[in-house]
């Protein structure tokens, strides 16, 4: 049944017209009770390829949601780049955080794209894709993740200084956003070597939702153009917030498809997305974590029927969501 879901979804992600609406991610899919049934914990999975893969395929081995993402966290580019990062505890359910800012100014930021290619866990995160492709790849499709220009670039600057640039020096900013897209095509680049079915580029910081669709007009825009014009397709460009008023916006990106959050109109957004694909939108807090299957059922009715070509979490999973709610999304479209 997996293998046959896998082929479904790529074709899908191709353009090509398929008999049911899949439910899968390629955002952070992943759960404790998932990781405990896996023999692991969420501290120890981020510098060891081995159980990063584990993690990874725990949520398809647990409850059988057809995919994987990797990396597990948006920060690895920003760590190989200089940024130092917070990871958890023992005990700590967090994901890695970007400690202080790398950068005071945008125009402090110089790298070889090569060189950081070679940095912090990118090397060890390919491995972990091949591992996952070698392990499962005939019955999950792969999601490597990367964070949008806009979102990488404020991980690396003070965001108060950021802000103040955009209002002063506003070339500097465009020209330190073309620079970090071209770095994030050379990563993803190699994820999709490593053996990623898709690219999933995640703009939370940088959405129309959060920025306004004049700034992401002005600054993020060209970056993402450029971004899905250098990366091997399928891409999904994911956004957070009330995007309702920037679909045709998000269309221009060139991305394959556009995934959206739990605030937006799906019905208004299919009506405005023309050659793009349309992924939402269940909210990962009410629904997926606090929610039943009752809850979860009726969300994804309400998906269908507004028009969604797969069903995705708003973003990322909260970890603490339950097998049994898992379950019940993967579920929730006929198969």
């Amino acid at each position: 049944m997996t293998e046959h879901m896998r082929e479904k979804i790529l074709d899908l992600l191709a353009g090509k017209e398929i008999d049911t609406q899949p439910a899968f991610s390629g955002l952070i899919h992943i759960t404790l009770e998932g990781l405990k049934q896996e023999g692991l914990s969420l501290h120890e999975v981020h510098h060891n390829s081995q159980k990063m893969a584990g993690a990874a395929t725990s949520t398809f081995r647990t409850t059988g949601m057809p995919s994987a993402a990797l990396p597990l966290d948006l920060c690895a580019p920003a760590e190989a780049l200089g940024a130092k990062l917070n990871y958890p505890e023992p005990g700590d359910d967090q994901f890695p955080q970007v400690h202080r800012p790398w950068a005071q100014s945008v125009k402090e930021i110089e790298f070889d794209d090569i060189q950081t290619l070679k940095q912090g866990r990118i090397p060890l995160i390919c491995e972990a894709i091949g591992l996952v492709k070698h392990d499962v790849g005939s019955e999950i499709v792969i999601s490597g993740m990367l964070p949008g220009p806009y979102t990488l670039l404020l991980y690396l600057c003070d965001p108060v200084s950021l802000f103040m640039e955009m209002k002063k020096d506003p070339s500097a900013v465009t020209v330190a956003l073309m620079r970090l897209s071209s770095l994030v095509a050379t990563i993803g680049t190699a994820y999709r070597t490593a053996g990623a079915d898709f690219i999933t580029i995640h703009e939370m910081g940088g959405s129309p939702g959060f920025i306004g669709p004049a700034k992401f007009e002005q600054f993020v825009l060209p970056a993402l153009t450029d971004l899905n014009r250098k990366l091997a397709h399928p891409t999904v460009v994911s956004v957070c917030g009330n995007t309702n008023s920037s679909m045709p916006l998000l269309a221009q990106t060139g991305a394959d498809a556009i995934s959206v959050d739990q605030t937006n109109n799906l019905a208004a957004s299919r009506s405005l997305l023309r050659e793009t694909l349309l992924f939402g939108n269940l909210d990962p807090v009410q629904t997926l974590w606090q929610g039943d299957e009752g809850s979860i059922m009726e969300a994804a009715r309400l998906a269908r029927e507004s028009g969604v070509d797969a069903l995705w979490p708003g973003c990322d999973l909260v970890p603490q969501s339950s097998m049994a709610n898992i379950r019940a999304f993967v579920k929730s479209f006929p198969t």
